[in-house]
């Protein structure tokens, strides 16, 4: 299945885009998700194991599933106070 995820902070940074268009498997996860990104992105690879995902409106676990049509966003970890 083909997602659209939409990029933020160093994550738009390195990718150089902020949305980027995915293939997964079907029945695919966030962790699938995930392993697109970097697999296609690269340099965005020390990002993606901390990186938080929203399906929708709601962050998500890795083995949350991905449904066609539904809006995803990444956000890279943050630091700050």
């Amino acid at each position: 299945m083909n997602v659209t995820v939409k990029l933020f902070a160093r994550a738009r940074d390195l990718a150089g885009t902020d949305r980027v268009d995915l293939d997964v498997a079907d029945a695919g996860s966030v962790r699938d998700l995930k392993r697109s990104l970097a697999d296609r992105y690269p340099q965005l690879s020390p990002l993606v194991s901390s990186m938080l995902v929203a399906v929708g409106n709601e962050y998500a676990v890795d083995d949350a599933p991905l449904l066609p049509g539904v809006e995803l966003a990444c956000f890279p970890p943050v630091s700050g106070g």
